[in-house]
């Protein structure tokens, strides 16, 4: 299991400095997920993917319990009042949620693309102020041992607490 870390820097240079001693520690580069200001050059730093900057993942989330509830309203409707001339059987219901599911992910997923990540709403101003903010996904073994490395090398990152799991997308 993994846990994501949130740190935030006062610059990228800061940043860079961060990311070569953690990968001294064996974290990998994959596992480091830079976002800074639009416009700020990163450089060789993993810059966040667009899964991490927007709200894609929760929407499909939603999309898909949501999509696949109305899926068995709708199979259920279907079932106990059919079209005229027609008898449906139960397995009906699991067609119309399973679609239901899907088209639902699908649409709040788009709809997501367009949202900012809600999980990033708190370091909004501090990364318009300038700020680099690290998403670090560590294993929960190495969890204070990385912690420890970060608050002893860069004294100037600000510790901005975790997640328990890291998402199962990205």
């Amino acid at each position: 299991m993994r846990l994501r870390m949130y740190v935030t820097l006062p610059d990228t240079t800061s940043a860079k400095k961060l990311a070569d001693d953690l990968l001294l520690a064996r974290i990998e580069d994959r596992h480091m997920h830079f976002l800074a200001r639009r416009g700020t050059d990163l450089g060789e730093l993993h810059e966040a993917s667009y899964l991490h900057k927007t709200d894609t993942v929760h929407g499909a989330f939603v999309g898909l319990v949501l999509g696949g509830l109305m899926g068995i309203f709708f199979g259920l409707f279907l079932v106990y009042f059919p079209p005229q001339g027609g008898t449906l059987q139960l397995v009906t219901v699991l067609i119309t949620a399973v679609v239901g599911a899907f088209l639902g992910a699908w649409v709040s997923s788009m709809v997501g693309m367009q949202v900012p990540n809600s999980r990033l709403k708190g370091f909004e101003s501090e990364i318009q102020d300038g700020k680099v903010l690290l998403m670090l996904d560590v294993p929960s073994t190495r969890y204070e041992d990385v912690r420890a490395i970060i608050q002893r090398t860069h004294p100037e990152a600000m510790d901005r607490g975790q997640e328990p799991t890291v998402p199962a997308f990205p």
